[in-house]
């Protein structure tokens, strides 16, 4: 029997092989005239493959009858309304754990790169001023105070490499964790007040949407740092544009924005702050074990098996 996937956009090269190697898989992301294509599908697709981030509402599950799994890659999944995928008996997979070393590491490279000014320090080498100039001090990274925002897998991950540059640790989150040693923080500004940086990981979606706000800024003070690997939207993007320009905070490490792909052009000459193309997961290694947790959750739904990473 033929099963058919609907693949709502762009995956890896190797998952989308392996998806057309398995089923009969139809491209949303390619339909000139949507609306007709998803009724040309509906009665026979039962399952959609996307990513976290790309938009995925009720729009397209109504249309969609026979729909019972959307297996999306990413740990994250703030793009799928999941309320109206639950609310249809549709489940949600995601991929929780697989990125998190790889994101981890990624937040300890911008947060090293930020303080240390590396990337100023290599253009100050490639212009050849160190000739005739001396390049300046810097802050350090180790023994200082880090405040995590969100001690999930990839806050502690952040943690764990924390704990090896004799860090003290703090965390704020939902609530606080049974069996954690770190000290835990009521609220986002209490942390940041504590801490000299402080790193956020915690989900995107409307309940976190601006939990780093201009008070969180001013709490973390001219002398403290952000770092953000989660989503843009965990910031208050026009606040913290505010913060680095006038000094409020001395510096960031970004690698996602509000709008992506568009930065804030205020940030771009900022020598005080690290951008990347939101690629925290962006290893071969991860990317590809995504893949894998999305195929093995649509195999186990026709095999009617258990989910392995259902979204909670």
């Amino acid at each position: 029997m033929t099963t058919h996937v609907l693949q709502y956009g762009p995956l890896l090269p190797e998952t989308e092989a392996a998806l057309r190697d398995r089923y009969a898989v139809h491209r949303y992301d390619r339909a000139d005239d949507k609306e007709r294509f998803l009724g040309s599908i509906s009665e026979i697709v039962s399952v959609i493959a996307t990513r976290g981030d790309y938009p995925l509402d009720d729009a397209v599950f109504s249309r969609l009858p026979r729909l019972a799994l959307v297996a999306s890659s990413g740990a994250g999944y703030d793009g799928i309304d999941v309320a109206a995928a639950q609310a249809r008996g549709i489940a949600v997979t995601h991929t929780p754990g697989i990125v998190s070393e790889c994101v981890a590491d990624l937040a300890f490279g911008l947060l090293i790169a930020t303080v240390r000014r590396i990337l100023p320090n290599d253009r100050f080498v490639r212009q050849e001023r160190w000739l005739s100039e001396k390049s300046g001090l810097t802050d350090r990274v180790w023994g200082e105070r880090l405040g995590i925002v969100g001690l999930g897998g990839i806050g502690k991950a952040i943690a764990r490499r924390a704990g090896a540059f004799r860090m003290e640790i703090g965390y704020h989150g939902r609530r606080r964790q049974d069996g954690v040693e770190h000290q835990y923080f009521a609220s986002v500004s209490e942390l940041a007040r504590w801490a000299r940086f402080l790193v956020v990981a915690a989900p995107g979606g409307p309940g976190t949407r601006g939990l780093v706000s201009g008070a969180v800024l001013e709490a973390l003070g001219p002398r403290g740092y952000l770092v953000n690997v989660s989503r843009g939207s965990v910031v208050n993007e026009e606040a913290l544009v505010a913060a680095l320009l006038g000094g409020g905070i001395a510096g960031a490490g970004l690698d996602v924005f509000a709008n992506e792909p568009v930065v804030p052009s205020a940030l771009l000459d900022l020598d005080n702050v690290v951008l990347q193309p939101h690629i925290g997961s962006g290893s071969t290694y991860t990317r590809v074990a995504m893949g894998q947790c999305v195929l093995d959750n649509i195999a186990a739904f026709f095999a009617d098996k258990p989910l392995l990473t259902p979204v909670p």
